[in-house]
């Protein structure tokens, strides 16, 4: 799509590096696109941490560019610490009380109506849910895109696991920012070897790096260019570090609408649905639960996530449904809200787009109304490794005894990452991965209609081990008659957090756990001649750090062992795949 086609009717200036002082007296830089003409105009804001100038969208047509376009006054701010904006940055900890100083000064700019809306997105898009729990006056909504909820468990950890990849990937981009900065060539140059396309920004790291031990080297390694490394390694459970940050205890502080937008392939499809339903149940007025909408794409982590695109999400194309127009999506709810104040939605409560089906579906609730769950239950004869085992679901658990599966997990042979929820995830064929003989795979029947499932998805596993820590990590795929293996929801159980996430305990070997591994949101049509299937295992490489198996704190861990992995599936074990099927 050309953007030159989207430019509203209106001229646009910009005004560059415009200060605010923030109330400990650190000064903040902003650009500002004013719509030459219109005075005053409802006021939008962007804060980022990634540049200013670094828009979503090519220059010259930037977003913010193209709702000045449309007769807003747009703000774009680097936040404290990033670019020329004074301060230390350090992640989240700030946005909370600067984005309230930011949401007033922006109100109180020449030609602002004095209301204001928010919007961005990832790091953008959770800098605005932490700004509107401290309610700032002059905010009247919010359009967050791909903002995690939890930290510890969806964000630089998974559950536990350090999503390695993605972690030392980000740092190292935002280290080589801020050593540029201080001079450190020698550093700077020894962190470039590590990156595995220099031209890409945030590249993953290479396989050697990404297979270095301890993790808690990288700390030196990026020295002063990431030093809040070494608090994240140091806050390996779950507490008050990661508590400051966890949106779930600060829901009940935000009394605005918002409109909440997130992906199936997201790294944030997990927190999404969980922002609209608790918003929906626990705002703080009437008006703001009514006033929350959530939008589910079928994409991954897209940058720029305002490009209506049916790609970008690995071995797949949704067809051209897919291709919505976020941006005017987006618009239309500022015009609604902060243009007009309008009561009401401007849109529906729910909109989805249906896997399989490729076709946008509109619900009044999440999950949808008529979801109940489903079991599948794993059954085989003991060999269920491979696709080419005897691994099946069946909707009859077994009745009596029956063998259980095993494999051996070895972390310097980890099974690697393909495709899922992450940054620079989505879609790939899942079979390489299930011919290896550490994967057990179960295999459900052909289907002879259309089976839609819409809501989260769980795993009821019975587990052993003869380690004193290890992970269980578990991908369900949808397989096309033609080979093809799509996968479609992916998690995992790192056993130390098996009941808690802030007081761990390690296993005693060869003991029975009953755990739940959380699979996160999806909504899917297995259509006719499509069969579902699980694949459980043990790592997901590089996507997360590989457990050593040793019960070592794995940031600090420098040796592995092997670990023979048992899964239980007979009459007083029923391990099942528990699905959200959707009966209309």
């Amino acid at each position: 799509m050309d953007l030159q086609t989207l430019r509203g009717p209106w001229e646009v200036v910009r005004e560059v590096d415009v200060p605010m002082r923030t109330r400990d007296g650190k000064t903040l830089y902003a650009d500002v696109y004013r719509p030459v003409g219109v005075a005053p105009a409802p006021t939008l804001l962007r804060r980022t941490p990634y540049g200013k100038q670094r828009n979503d969208l090519a220059e010259p047509f930037t977003e913010a560019h193209y709702h000045a376009s449309h007769g807003y006054l747009v703000v774009v701010q680097d936040t404290r610490g990033r670019f020329g904006s004074e301060g230390a940055w350090y992640p989240f900890a700030y946005e909370g009380r600067d984005g309230y100083d930011a949401v007033e000064w922006a109100a109180g700019l020449p030609g602002s109506n004095g209301r204001v809306g928010m919007f961005g997105q990832s790091y953008g898009a959770l800098s605005q849910y932490l700004a509107a729990a401290q309610r700032p006056p002059h905010l009247v909504t919010a359009v967050p895109v791909s903002a995690y909820l939890g930290a510890f468990e969806n964000y630089w950890y998974n559950h536990g696991a350090l999503e390695l990849s993605w972690t030392l990937s980000y740092f190292m981009n935002m280290a080589q920012d801020v050593l540029s900065t201080l001079g450190d060539t020698d550093r700077l140059e020894a962190l470039e070897k590590l990156r595995a396309d220099p031209e890409m920004r945030f590249s993953p790291l290479t396989d050697e790096a990404l297979r270095h031990r301890p993790l808690r080297d990288w700390v030196e390694r990026f020295g002063a260019g990431a030093p809040f490394l070494a608090d994240i390694l140091h806050h390996g459970t779950d507490g008050p570090y990661w508590w400051s940050i966890d949106l779930r205890r600060q829901l009940q502080n935000i009394d605005v609408p918002m409109l909440h937008v997130g992906s199936w392939y997201d790294i944030a499809n997990w927190d999404t649905p969980q922002y609209f339903t608790g918003l929906k149940d626990g705002a703080m007025s009437e008006r703001a639960r009514a006033g929350q909408a959530l939008f589910m794409g079928p994409w991954s982590h897209l940058l720029p996530y305002s490009q209506p695109t049916s790609g970008g999400t690995g071995d797949i194309d949704f067809g051209p449904e897919a291709a919505y127009p976020v941006l005017e999506m987006q618009r239309a709810w500022f015009d609604h809200f902060v243009r007009d104040d309008r009561p009401g939605l401007p849109q529906p409560p729910v909109r989805l787009f249906l896997l399989g089906a490729d076709r946008w579906q509109d619900e009044e609730t999440w999950p949808p109304a008529g979801a109940t769950t489903t079991a599948l239950h794993l059954r085989s004869g003991g060999a269920a490794n491979t696709a080419e085992g005897d691994g099946r679901l069946d909707a009859e658990p077994a009745a009596a005894s029956e063998p259980a599966d095993s494999y051996v997990y070895d972390p310097e042979d980890p099974v690697p990452t393909a495709g899922g929820r992450y940054v620079g995830g989505g879609v790939r064929d899942q079979r390489p991965n299930q011919a290896r003989p550490d994967v057990l795979v179960y295999t459900g029947p052909e289907a002879t209609t259309g089976v839609e499932m819409a809501g989260p998805l769980e795993l009821r596993l019975f587990v052993a081990t003869d380690a004193p820590d290890t992970d269980f990590v578990a991908v369900v795929s949808d397989v096309h008659p033609g080979g093809f293996v799509q996968n479609l929801a992916e998690g995992l159980v790192r056993m130390r957090f098996r009941d808690s996430y802030d007081e761990p305990s390690l296993l005693e070997p060869g003991s029975v756990h009953a755990i739940t591994v959380e699979l996160g949101n999806l909504a899917h049509v297995l259509r006719p001649g499509h069969r579902l299937r699980l694949q459980v295992t043990s790592s997901d490489f590089p996507r997360w750090d590989p457990n050593p198996n040793t019960g070592e704190n794995p940031a600090d861990a420098r040796t592995t062992r092997p670990a023979r992995q048992t899964v239980l599936h007979d009459a007083g074990h029923p391990s099942a795949l528990l699905l959200p099927v959707v009966r209309r």
